[in-house]
């Protein structure tokens, strides 16, 4: 079977795994539609990967990059044509416009099947042309796939009765995310005593200003590492630069994915605090399967897809809850044995559920359903 991935998200290098293990599997053909340029925070990210030995990759210039939902391809229905794929497995947002310019050019070849992605689990309305575009959309594929289960539900609630299956869109690589001795990182580091981590968005959804009053609750010998930028990274450094946290608290920029299981390993917990606001709610929480594959418990909030995500394999603590929080930190801290009851856990759900080749193998299973392979 010929498959044409259409999604921005293979701008970056990094994400190609799924597609590399697709790409080798025997009975797959596969190909990529990509931007040639994506604008993240401020900065423009030109595709990383323009080839590769398994799959052809066809990078394509946009108009109006700097927007997630709003970009178009330029030479999509050329692109899409020469490809001639069976099926179209588009991951973008079923309201954006370039899900809407993949769903037209298929109106030319009745005979490719339409897979549509979506991460999205509020129950909102985007206004014109966006409501539009998606019901567009959603009467055109042939089966859609939810990052979460409440993305699954939005889906029915707008309408599409086609098959939904719930996967997220990445996996981590279990051998890379693993646990290892990362004495000398945490030396230079200075983490000291019980080390808690937070990786992420510095804004207030992240809940970073909870987990901030959480720790700084906390009695007796702990250090504190955040990494990432955002808003709120000027609040976060004046407030690490005073009692309690002064001493025993490190803040560094978004660090590189490739490192970023070293930076886990210097950790005793992770924490993902966050919260919903008006627009938005945790979708899945990436760095807590990151920080579980890696053998550190994790310690999450009730918001959006968290608990599903960690299941049984860490803690879940209702969002906004300091107080929560802080009792739950303080629990790990005083029992080493339950931490590491919860990194085997979250090590053996990580394997079980969000591997590479987990994620790959059900995403080609869906796409032979579709095609009736």
């Amino acid at each position: 079977m010929r498959v044409t991935v259409y999604s921005h998200s293979y701008v970056v290098a990094a994400n190609h795994a799924k597609l590399e293990l697709l790409a080798r599997m025997p009975d797959i053909e596969l190909s990529l539609i990509c931007p040639r340029r994506v604008r993240r925070e401020l900065m423009a990210v030109d595709v990383q990967r323009t080839e590769h030995p398994d799959y052809r990759i066809v990078p394509l210039p946009s108009l109006y990059h700097s927007h997630n939902y709003r970009f178009v391809y330029l030479g999509a229905r050329r692109a899409v044509a020469r490809l001639a794929p069976d099926l179209l497995h588009i991951e973008e947002e079923p309201w954006s416009l370039a899900a809407w310019q993949a769903v037209r050019i298929t109106r030319r070849r009745p005979e490719t099947k339409v897979v549509i992605f979506t991460w999205e689990n509020l129950r909102r309305r985007y206004g014109w042309p966006h409501d539009a575009i998606e019901q567009t959309v959603l009467a055109a594929a042939d089966a859609a796939i939810a990052g979460n289960a409440e993305g699954a539900d939005i889906l029915r609630g707008k309408g599409f009765d086609g098959p939904v299956h719930v996967l997220p869109q990445f996996g981590v690589d279990p051998t890379a995310f693993a646990g290892r001795d990362e004495q000398a990182l945490r030396g230079e580091l200075g983490l000291k005593g019980f080390a808690i981590g937070f990786a992420g968005r510095l804004v207030p959804e992240k809940g970073i200003g909870v987990l901030l009053d959480a720790v700084g609750r906390l009695d007796g010998d702990w250090s504190l590492l955040i990494v990432g930028r955002g808003a709120l990274r000027n609040q976060v450094a004046e407030r690490l630069r005073k009692a309690p946290f002064a001493g025993r608290s490190v803040l560094l920029d978004t660090v590189p994915h490739d490192a970023m299981p070293r930076y886990l390993n210097c950790l005793d917990a992770l924490a993902l605090p966050s919260q919903a606001a008006a627009h938005w709610k945790e979708q899945f929480g990436h760095v807590l399967i990151e920080a579980m594959a890696c053998g550190v418990p994790a310690v999450g909030s009730t918001c959006g897809a968290i608990p599903s995500v960690i299941g049984d394999a860490g803690l879940v603590v209702p969002e906004g809850d300091a107080a929560a929080l802080h009792h739950a930190l303080e629990r790990l801290m005083g029992s080493p044995d339950e931490r590491a009851r919860l990194a085997a856990e979250g090590r053996k759900r990580v394997l079980a559920h969000y591997t590479h080749e987990r994620i790959a193998e059900a995403t080609a299973s869906i796409w032979r359903e579709v095609l009736g392979r």
